[in-house]
Parts: C-alpha cells; sequence; structure tokens
C-alpha cells in the first residue's frame, strides 16, 4: 500500500518569547489537519521527534486524549525524515490509515553545547576545539574547495540564493536579502566561512498528514506520493562530523551518498529525474558538497552551475527555493518536516512568489547531521 501526504503545516521559524515547544507543535498539527481535512481523533497513530522536549509525545495534551499511539523519535538532524519514513512505513504495511509525522525545538543561542562523552566521543576531541561543529564543516569545504576548484565567491552565492529566497517566505527566520559582496565582507569564523555562511539554531514546528494512496480522494484532490525514504549512518572510514579520527586509506563515500542511491534505487528514478531540491545547508559549503554526494551533480560542477543561476527558483535545479537552513535556522526536529513542508507546497503549485516555473513532479529533501546520519526523501505527484 502505498502512502501519500495529504496536509502539511508550519509553524514560522525564530524566536518566540514565552511560547513552548509544544504549543508550536500543535499549532503545526492544527495547521496540518485543516489543510488535509481531518479531525485529530481520525489520527491513527505518529510519531514525533524533538531535540529539546524530552516527552514530546506529551502533545497529545494540547490535541486531545484520543489514545492515539504516538511514539517519539530522535536522529539527530535527520530526526524529521525518520519521523515521516515511520509514518509512511505504518501505512505502507497496513498498520494505519491516516497518520502524522510531528517535529518541534526551542533552541537557545549557543545550543548544542555538551560534553563530547554524550556522543559517545574521547574528551581530547572537545579540548582540541573539534566538537565544534562550526569547526568541522569549515575543514570539510576548506578540503573540498582545495580538491575540486569552487572559489569564496561560490560560497557567497549560495547564501545569497538563500537568504533571497528566504525573503519571498513569509514563516522564515532571516529575510533579509544579502549581497555576495555582504557576505564576503562579514566575519570569518571558521575558515573559508563567514558568519553569513552559516545556519543558527532556532525555534519552530511542522507536521506532516499521510493516508493511504487509495482513500486520498476522500481527502484531497492534489496527494503528494512518498515514493521513497531511506536513512543511512556513517560507514568505517567516512570522514563526518563528531568523528574523531579517519583511518588512512581511500576515501569512504558519506551516509548521504548511500542514503541518496537507496532512495533513487526505491522510488525507481534517478537524479536526473529531481525537479526541486531540499538540501541540508547546515553552511553555504554543506549545500554545495550535498549537490554532488546527492547525484546532482558531479564534484567540481558547482562552480560553474551555481555560477549560471541553475540552483535559484527560475534555474533547472532549485535548490532552497524556502531559504534552506540558513534562512529558517534549524529548530532540529522540525527542519526536515520544512523541507517537505516546501516541496509539498511547489509540487501542488500554491508557493507564491517562490513558486518555480512550469510544473515540477518530483521533489527530493536531503537531512545530514552528527554523527554521520543522512535520511532522503523522495516526494512527487
Amino acid at each position: 500500500m502505498e502512502a501519500v501526504i495529504i496536509g502539511t503545516g508550519l509553524h514560522p521559524f525564530g524566536r518566540f518569547p514565552g511560547k513552548p515547544a509544544m504549543d508550536m507543535g500543535a499549532d503545526a498539527v492544527r495547521m496540518a489537519l485543516d489543510d488535509a481535512g481531518v479531525t485529530w481523533p481520525q489520527i491513527q497513530g505518529g510519531y514525533v521527534g524533538s531535540f529539546e522536549v524530552a516527552n514530546p509525545d506529551a502533545i497529545v495534551g494540547r490535541l486531545g486524549l484520543t489514545g492515539v499511539p504516538l511514539r517519539g523519535v530522535f536522529n539527530g538532524c535527520a530526526t524529521a525524515g525518520t519521523a515521516v519514513a515511520m509514518a509512511a512505513r505504518a501505512i505502507e504495511t497496513g498498520e494505519h490509515d491516516l497518520t502524522i509525522a510531528i517535529g518541534m525545538d526551542k533552541h537557545p543561542r549557543g545550543a548544542f553545547a555538551a560534553d563530547p562523552s554524550v556522543a559517545g566521543i574521547p574528551s581530547w576531541y572537545g579540548q582540541t576545539g573539534l566538537f565544534l561543529t562550526t569547526h568541522f564543516f569549515g575543514m570539510k569545504i576548506n578540503r573540498y574547495m582545495h580538491d575540486h576548484g569552487i572559489s569564496h565567491e561560490t560560497l557567497a552565492r549560495v547564501a545569497a540564493k538563500n537568504f533571497g529566497n528566504a525573503a519571498g517566505n513569509e514563516k522564515a527566520w532571516r529575510r533579509t536579502p544579502l549581497t555576495v559582496e555582504e557576505i564576503l565582507d562579514s566575519p570569518v569564523l571558521n575558515y573559508p566561512l563567514r558568519q553569513f555562511m552559516y545556519c543558527g539554531p532556532d525555534e519552530g514546528a511542522a507536521a506532516v498528514v499521510l493516508c493511504r494512496a487509495d482513500q486520498a480522494h476522500k481527502y484531497t484532490s492534489t496527494p503528494i506520493r512518498v515514493r521513497a525514504t531511506a536513512l543511512r549512518s556513517r560507514r568505517f572510514g567516512a570522514f563526518e562530523v563528531q568523528s574523531p579520527s579517519v583511518p588512512v586509506g581511500d576515501p569512504v563515500a558519506s551516509p548521504t551518498v548511500d542514503a541518496s542511491r537507496a532512495a533513487y534505487e526505491q522510488a525507481g528514478i534517478g537524479p536526473e529525474d529531481v525537479d526541486i531540491a531540499q538540501l541540508q545547508d547546515t553552511d553555504a559549503g554543506s549545500e554545495i558538497i550535498h549537490m554532488a554526494e546527492n547525484g546532482l551533480c558531479k564534484d567540481g560542477e558547482q562552480e560553474r552551475l551555481i555560477a549560471e543561476g541553475a540552483t535559484a527558483i527560475g534555474g533547472r535545479l532549485p535548490v532552497n527555493t524556502d531559504g534552506g537552513l540558513l534562512g529558517n535556522g534549524e529548530p532540529i526536529g522540525a527542519s526536515g518536516l520544512r523541507q517537505i513542508h516546501e516541496i509539498v507546497l511547489q509540487l501542488r503549485g500554491t508557493a507564491g512568489t517562490r513558486q518555480v516555473p512550469g510544473t515540477p513532479r518530483v521533489g527530493y529533501t536531503h537531512l545530514y547531521g552528527a554523527p554521520g546520519v543522512s535520511a532522503v526523501t523522495i516526494l512527487s505527484t
């Protein structure tokens, strides 16, 4: 049985003093239910993810005590991909006919500071500064730029594109457009990455309602098919965030490469079939690297493609049309569901001023985070 998306809801991302993450999550669920044309008592099962909320399943106290099995999930930055995959799987296996995936978080400034031991990493890794993810991503893109001829201007063009896209998204956090020059003039945080090339932790929530494909006509005329969901962790020898050492020898592919290949095979399509993509842009360099890791181009081709505007909203392969993480920030539990919300709008043709021209039919979402885990979801009309 195939699962389809019939409703999405997105609470704005940003800073909301005095508003708990649970309330943001409940708002997102209500929006998703309204979009789907269903009520909370009709939901038969669901999965809810959060980093900051210890018991996110307690959201039922805001929505209604119906006895629904609502399971908490967490996979770092891939949490939302996991929630959607499990909600879809419950339909595909016949366990439920109507499910929901929910994500919410409320991260303070300076979030994610911790002792390395909580991630299974020795203390020396933190003492050398390598536990800082900004440090890791700076090192990673610096090596990639050296190996594949990527310029500083290309990093800045990615950031400028995403902030420009966010300016057209009323639910984005950072909606002020920045020029390439302004981004290049901002302070270097971890070379070669500058202040305006990083995303930031913030607050927000999102939800997605799914149902059996053969029942979608009861709720919507524009169901969005869940063609594939794939999750992969790192393999020995891969250079990933919070990996304290790398063995000598040939490089090993990122979990993104593994998840991407599995998703394409499951969906029965290839990268050439993707019309629009949402890629994890923890920083501007990550978007560049992930373009190749997801099979959307070859290593080094990003320099030309980005200069030509191929990844802009009117380009051949629009990437992060809602501003991505750079424009929206990253409340971990909700981030991937934000991606899916944007793809659903684009495939429905209802994305407003940021709508991709033509009739996009295949959308692609990608998540990546510590300690080396990646999730890919492929959607289509």
